[in-house]
């Protein structure tokens, strides 16, 4: 496992190692014990995860940004298994050097790259394949009580979504959450040691 820095340092993009020949390839997707020592080293953090889950969408669907509030905050491992996404964690809590700020990756089959969203970002992605098997596993289960996000085309964050926003193609909800400015954080941030 290969852990790559992004420009927010909690914020983490992690390269599984590829195993290819002429049969194919065979990854391991995630082990507790690799994740653990290597992220652990890293941030600090400790996580356990505890749900799964997967969504199948086509070209456009933009998801986002969501996030749980406190005390059901959730930190996500995210993959896309088929096809490809530009995948974006939006940091919102208050206090950090990078907040408002967001990083963007592009997540595919081909590239196998999976990235880290820590509790305290906002997190959505955008399909720019004819379709899209995106899964995320979660620390913390889903809670409907505690579901918010953002607007993923607030012009504030400027996000650059990599595709041209009159296809976006976003659920009604997706269309109602609030801008960043009006939205008052409930996320305090604390200095990890990062290394």
């Amino acid at each position: 496992m290969k852990l790559l820095r992004t420009d927010i340092d909690d914020v983490l993009i992690i390269e599984p190692e590829l195993h290819d020949d002429s049969r194919g390839y065979f990854v391991e997707s995630f082990n507790q014990r690799e994740f653990d020592a290597a992220v652990s080293s890293v941030t600090g953090l400790e996580l356990r995860f505890v749900q799964d889950n997967e969504s199948l969408s086509s070209f456009g669907v933009m998801r986002g940004l969501h996030f749980q509030l406190p005390p059901f905050a959730q930190s996500k491992l995210v993959r896309c298994v088929m096809g490809c996404v530009v995948d974006v964690a939006v940091d919102i809590r208050r206090g950090s050097p990078t907040y408002g700020r967001y990083v963007a990756v592009e997540l595919s089959q081909s590239n196998h790259r999976q990235i880290l969203i820590p509790k305290g970002f906002a997190h959505g992605f955008a399909v720019m394949s004819r379709e899209a098997l995106f899964q995320y596993k979660c620390d913390e289960y889903y809670h409907p009580e505690a579901e918010c996000g953002l607007d993923l085309l607030d012009p504030v964050l400027g996000i650059d979504w990599k595709m041209p926003i009159q296809d976006a193609v976003l659920s009604d909800k997706d269309r109602k959450w609030k801008s960043f400015a009006d939205f008052d954080t409930p996320f305090e941030y604390k200095k990890t040691d990062i290394r």
